[in-house]
């Protein structure tokens, strides 16, 4: 009887699988995550040493009833109302955290923007584009994936613009 083949597993997060499927350049940043720490996204660059401009946190809101993904530094809050501008709608509230975690398949302080389960439309803070490279959640706590804000945008189909607040 002949042997069936084993199948491939894919190593890694669906954000980092996504990355490697697209062929983008990308590193990976791992660090231990302390759940007592305040802030994810400040924790992930304190961690890696990065400036907290760089390090970007997904967050998911609700704008006129649809899921949207916001992608903005953790040095500075979401600007609900220029969300809901940059998509064309009209109103935006943060997304219940468990119908985010549900929606995108990672839990909360490791969303990722990249491999979710549903394609959400995104939008990235136009900040990013200072950068030459920018961090964000490889999809789950203690693990960030750097790469340029091109391919983030590229890959994400996101739309750039400005809401962030400092």
């Amino acid at each position: 009887m002949a042997k069936k083949p084993k199948k491939q597993q894919s190593a890694g997060t669906p954000a980092t699988v996504a990355l490697t499927a697209a062929g983008v350049d990308f590193t990976v940043h791992a660090y231990d995550h302390d759940p007592s720490h305040p802030s994810y996204g400040e924790e992930a660059a304190e961690a890696m040493g990065v400036s907290p401009d760089r390090v970007f946190k997904t967050l998911v809101a609700d704008v006129d009833g649809a899921l949207t993904v916001a992608v903005v530094p953790v040095a500075g809050s979401l600007d609900l109302k220029a969300l809901a501008s940059a998509v064309g709608g009209k109103r935006a509230a943060m997304a219940d955290p468990t119908l985010a975690e549900r929606t995108t398949g990672y839990v909360r302080g490791g969303i990722s923007p990249l491999g979710q389960r549903k394609k959400l439309p995104t939008v990235l803070d136009a900040s990013a584009t200072a950068h030459s490279t920018i961090c964000v959640s490889a999809g789950r706590r203690g693990l960030e994936v750097e790469l340029s804000p091109a391919d983030l945008a590229g890959l994400t189909g996101a739309v750039l613009s400005g809401i962030a607040r400092a």
